[in-house]
């Protein structure tokens, strides 16, 4: 039987010294090797479950693909399931199907017999999942209904008293609307949402939640709860609940499936009441690993190769929400060792990642991104981090630290990698020290998967098809799309993958950055020299039917 560190070094997601990086920091905690693997950012909680799964010689399974059957749950007490971390799925010709985080726990497999008194088959299954397939099987709101709470909530708040609403402070405190609250993020975590809107108009208050990067329709609250709503998330974000006329930020620590998810809380006022949103920040959903951001082999070899460059800048650009962040903390989590001084200066910090030194910029302390790299300067890193480069201060420190022996990482919102360069020179890079100092601009955008759940070919629109220069004939050419089914809220797609562009600063483009170029001119000379643009990348991912063309069209074309 392979060890789970061989394993993992085998299937290419882990090296050699991220391995003895692990046992160390294991001979130290007595942990299992998998979660030290996963709380470095090594690897992700599939990974190591599917891993584990072959170890077991089990099959490894995706729980969002399962509904946990009644019959299952009522053999298996809640609090043993809860403690060994395992959700009973099925219970079919007296055989009871169980799956587990951890399938190699032959005692508990050995208690599970007892407790079905019958043959028991064993699956696995990433952690997260099934402390989510847990709630689902087991209840989160103690089997309150959405309506239920609702109706609770507006009977505490605007019933008692004779029918006069309470203050809004004292409704934020009613059992019922901390429940409605609890309830509402526990369902948009459990959907995989990004970001909840909660959204006051005139005669309801609307939630949505953005999942896969599109907002879609939550459960509505009635009006009349609507302050006592706003009022209860300020309070859990420690905001001011009697400030409603200016934006404010807030923070929420919010428990979920055994695990903290981090909310980040932002209010403005409108005309119909103020509007929050709360975005998601889930460790649990977090895919630290460059194999599973969905960089093509050569992509993948390419940026692998310049991570091992001892010094220079690496910049991620895109819009907001593109996954900028998810490849910045992917590479530093493969350059993650003993042996290396990692040292980051975010805003804010969106994910905690062991064995690397994290900040966040405090403006009102004077702590910016400019001033806490010059003092990162003096803590002896290899590998720096900036989480933006907004001004030319930053840029200029960020270049002289690449200059003088440091990896340099960050992000930039532009449209395509070329325009990162004719960007940086505006915001006054000397050409001729960017020139030596940048190393590769990586350019991406998310586009969704198909639903593998009702994934079927379907013929493409030929008007598309012209449009985004497709050469081959219309019958050579073969798509799939996701006809729509309860697993993937029958949209189609579940799921996100990025699409590509990687410019490496060459001898060829030194000219250019040195002349002041524009961007047309740098991207016409990277194309000369084999840049795919993400377009192209997105169209080989729609030929290879992990997204459609209309996704690639949507986020390449019109971006």
């Amino acid at each position: 039987m392979k060890p789970l560190g061989q394993r993992l070094i085998e299937a290419g997601l882990i090296n050699d010294t991220q391995l003895q990086t692990a046992m160390r920091e294991q001979q130290r905690t007595r942990e299992y090797l998998g979660k030290i693997l996963i709380r470095l950012g090594f690897v992700n909680e599939e990974a190591v479950g599917a891993a584990l799964a072959a170890q077991a010689r089990v099959k490894y399974v995706d729980l969002g693909q399962y509904t946990p059957q009644s019959e299952a749950t009522k053999m298996v007490p809640e609090n043993f399931a809860r403690e060994h971390r395992l959700v009973p799925v099925s219970y079919v010709g007296k055989v009871l199907v169980v799956a587990m985080a951890n399938p190699l726990d032959i005692i508990t497999i050995d208690e599970l017999r007892r407790l079905s008194r019958g043959p028991v088959e064993v699956v696995g299954a990433a952690e997260t999942e099934v402390l989510e397939a847990l709630d689902r099987a087991y209840g989160v709101a103690a089997g309150a209904g959405w309506s239920e709470m609702v109706d609770q909530s507006l009977r505490q708040v605007v019933g008692r008293r004779g029918g006069a609403a309470v203050a809004e402070s004292e409704g934020a405190q009613e059992p019922p609307v901390i429940r409605l609250i609890d309830s509402l993020i526990s369902q948009a975590i459990q959907e995989g949402a990004t970001d909840i809107h909660v959204e006051p108009e005139e005669g309801v208050v609307r939630n949505r939640f953005r999942i896969d990067g599109i907002l879609r329709q939550g459960p509505d609250i009635p009006k009349e709860l609507q302050g006592a709503v706003v009022a209860r998330i300020k309070v859990m974000a420690n905001l001011d609940i009697a400030e409603n006329r200016l934006p404010q930020d807030g923070r929420i620590d919010f428990q979920f499936g055994g695990r903290r998810v981090d909310l980040r809380v932002s209010t403005f006022p409108t005309i119909r009441g103020e509007n929050l949103v709360l975005r998601i920040l889930d460790r649990g959903k977090l895919v630290l690993g460059l194999e599973q951001l969905g960089f093509s082999p050569d992509h993948l070899t390419s940026f692998k190769r310049i991570l091992q460059s001892p010094n220079g800048i690496i910049l991620i650009s895109g819009p907001t929400g593109s996954g900028k962040t998810t490849t910045l903390y992917s590479g530093l989590s493969y350059l993650n060792a003993v042996e290396r001084n990692i040292i980051t200066i975010e805003d804010p910090v969106e994910f905690e990642i062991s064995g690397i030194r994290q900040s966040q910029v405090n403006v009102k302390a004077g702590l910016t991104f400019a001033a806490g790299l010059r003092s990162i300067l003096r803590q002896d890193p290899d590998v720096i981090m900036v989480g933006e480069m907004r001004d030319g201060e930053t840029v200029d420190i960020a270049i002289r630290s690449a200059l003088t022996g440091h990896l340099v990482f960050s992000t930039l919102h532009t449209n395509d990698a070329a325009g990162a360069i004719p960007r940086l020179t505006d915001m006054g890079a000397p050409p001729f020290i960017l020139s030596s100092a940048l190393l590769l601009v990586v350019a991406q955008r998310l586009v969704r998967i198909i639903c593998l759940s009702c994934k079927e070919e379907a013929e493409a629109d030929p008007a598309l098809i012209r449009r985004l220069g497709l050469q081959a004939k219309e019958d050579q050419l073969k798509f799939f799309r996701g006809k729509g089914c309860d697993k993937c809220g029958f949209t189609g797609y579940r799921g996100r993958i990025g699409i590509f562009e990687l410019l490496r600063v060459s001898q060829e483009l030194t000219p250019l950055i040195m002349e002041k170029a524009d961007s047309g001119t740098i991207h016409r000379a990277a194309r000369a020299q084999g840049m795919r643009t993400m377009l192209e990348d997105g169209i080989r991912k729609a030929l290879r039917g992990t997204t459609t063309l209309e996704e690639v069209a949507r986020e390449a074309v019109l971006a």
